[in-house]
């Protein structure tokens, strides 16, 4: 197989490569409905997974979420260095 033939995507915390074979009875998220879902029944660009139980599904778009809310904080920190404003500063 060429490097190039070879998709990743990223499941939860991992890469795993395109072509493994992954059993319907895990648990997959589906990030436009923020519902688990038993097996792949989502299009690939709408699911998170594969995860052992429906909680570790759930469990994932918590962290998921909380990871955003604090790469966004630190983005408008970042945007604010050097600007001469500080956090707290409003302006």
């Amino acid at each position: 197989m060429h490097a190039a033939d070879v998709r990743f995507r990223m499941i939860g915390m991992r890469h795993i490569d395109e072509g493994e074979h992954m059993s319907d009875k895990e648990w997959y998220f589906n990030t436009v409905t923020e519902q688990p879902e038993l097996g792949k029944l989502s299009p690939i660009g709408q699911r998170m997974g594969p995860y052992k139980s429906r909680q570790d599904a759930l469990d994932a778009w918590k962290i998921v979420k909380e990871r955003n809310t604090v790469w966004d904080e630190q983005t408008r920190e970042w945007n604010k260095w050097g600007s001469g404003r500080s956090a707290d500063d409003g302006r």
